[in-house]
């Protein structure tokens, strides 16, 4: 696999919530992983990111609750090198989805929404819980979580 294709991008809107709440939680869930698997890097953007920015208060605080820390997370904007150098890009919602589309002329082969492997059943989009209470950043961080053991499961296919 080159080094190019070790890469995982999360993409919500601003980078400040949900994407790099994602980007943590598959960090922790791949730890336990043997290479190649557990050496991808996991990077997060945002649709419409002012770079540097500091991850939400509440996004920290509903990380912190399952012992994972946000505090060295800086915004960043998608970009097309970004993008270039993902093996699979997972948005928050169909939106992301469609703005990436939209702005970028290539995309990665595989792009995709977080919680698109679950069952039909399941919601497929996670919303934005910017300016909310913890509360709401909670069931976030566990819409995501439901999420995870998927998407290893998917990028056990491609790797």
């Amino acid at each position: 696999m080159p080094a190019s294709d070790g890469k995982i991008l999360f993409v919500c809107t601003a980078n400040i919530c949900r994407s790099p709440m994602a980007q943590k939680l598959l960090e922790h869930a791949l730890r336990k992983e043997p290479p190649p698997l557990g050496s991808l890097e996991i990077r997060s953007a945002g649709v419409a990111a002012y770079p540097g920015d500091r991850a939400s208060e509440n996004a920290v605080r509903a990380l912190k609750k399952v012992g994972i820390s946000l505090d060295d997370h800086r915004s960043q904007p998608v970009t097309g090198a970004l993008l270039a150098e993902s093996l699979a890009v997972f948005c928050m919602t169909e939106n992301h989805r469609q703005l990436l589309n939209a702005q970028f002329s290539s995309l990665p082969d595989h792009l995709h929404l977080m919680r698109e492997f679950l069952p039909e059943s399941a919601e497929q989009e996670i919303p934005d819980p910017f300016g909310a209470n913890l509360e709401a950043y909670e069931a976030c961080r566990d819409s995501m979580v439901e999420a995870i053991p998927s998407i290893v499961k998917f990028l056990k296919t491609l790797i």
